[in-house]
């Protein structure tokens, strides 16, 4: 049995689960709503206060979506409530970020400015000009608009400068030694 999938998931006063036929789950919360459409062959039930998941049989690909599908339900019932969020650092003289009416405008080092705009449940918050937060209900939504937007400028191993996570380490190479 999965541990992972095996765990029930606690859900919390003001967060409403509907499941639907061949499993479209519907979690409706304070912060917003998502809608997920899982595998059928997976039993998924709300008792109470209490979603459970259990497969019907020990085939491979039974236990592997047994854990998957508890892990994003999961994800779904923490997002509705107290929501996602990813933070990046801008490290480099001149690097800075902007935040304009609905989309954050990067100055990273190229002849032009690069622009994100809010879409798709997706905020942006910047503290200081060198602090983004992606702020959002979706866990995967979030994780991949920060993802791209550290792929615009990645840091590099000789100075560290680029967009990083907060908490990220670079590795650091030497520099070229003279004679």
């Amino acid at each position: 049995m999965s541990r992972i999938g095996r765990e029930p998931i606690a859900v919390p006063a003001g967060v409403t689960v509907t499941i639907g036929e061949g499993n479209l789950v519907t979690v409706k919360g304070p912060l917003g709503e998502l809608c997920e459409k899982f595998s059928a062959d997976l039993t998924i039930t709300l008792e109470g206060s209490t979603l459970t998941v259990s497969r019907p049989n020990d085939q491979k690909e039974m236990r592997s979506l047994h854990g998957l599908t508890r892990t994003l339900l999961n994800n779904m019932v923490v997002g509705v409530t107290k929501g996602y969020e990813k933070k990046l650092e801008i490290v480099g003289v001149g690097y800075r970020v902007e935040k304009q009416s609905g989309k954050i405008v990067l100055g990273l080092g190229y002849s032009h400015p690069v622009v994100f705009e809010e879409k798709d449940g997706i905020k942006f918050e910047c503290p200081d000009n060198t602090t983004i937060i992606v702020k959002g209900i979706n866990k995967q939504a979030v994780g991949q608009v920060a993802a791209v937007i550290r792929s615009k400028r990645p840091p590099e191993p000789y100075l560290g400068k680029g967009i990083k996570y907060t908490g990220e380490r670079i590795r650091r190479k030497a520099g070229k030694t003279g004679k």
